[in-house]
Order: C-alpha cells, then structure tokens, then sequence
C-alpha cells in the first residue's frame, strides 16, 4: 500500500516527512510487487519501485519528480551480511 504525501512532503498517514522515512519490508513496488527500494514523490502522491523498475523509470519520471529516495544501496549491504 503507498503513503500519499500532500503538497509540503508530508505524509498523510504519519505525519512525518515523507523523505525522512526509511523503506520496509512492507513497502512494496508499484509495478512487480516486490520489495521497493526507491520512494517517488510526484504532484499528486509517490510511487514505490524495486531497485529494477526505479532504474527503467528514473529517465521518463525525473520531470515530474520532486524527490527520489533511492535506498537500492541496501540490496548491497544485505548481500555482504
């Protein structure tokens, strides 16, 4: 399920900046389902994708995009661990 955050970057359902909060489990793509590791912020709401469809949209959605938080870094920690 996505959070919405409203015009200022905050989201509605917490509260809290949507920039600042880190990605779960829980948070999954928009386009395939699995976990998301890049948070979209656009006009009206944010889009969640995995490290792969953050990569194939990032040229087509960086026009309307206000932030991009991209944690795809993770997948490398969680490999040496």
């Amino acid at each position: 399920m996505s959070h919405i955050a409203n015009e200022t970057g905050i989201d509605t359902a917490t509260g809290t900046d949507a920039a600042q909060q880190q990605l779960t489990a829980a948070d999954r793509c928009d386009s395939c389902g699995a976990q998301a590791y890049i948070r979209v912020t656009i006009n009206n709401g944010e889009l969640f994708f995995c490290a792969h469809h953050g990569r194939k949209y990032q040229e087509k959605l960086s026009s309307i995009a206000h932030t991009w938080h991209d944690e795809s870094s993770r997948l490398f920690e969680e490999q040496r661990a």
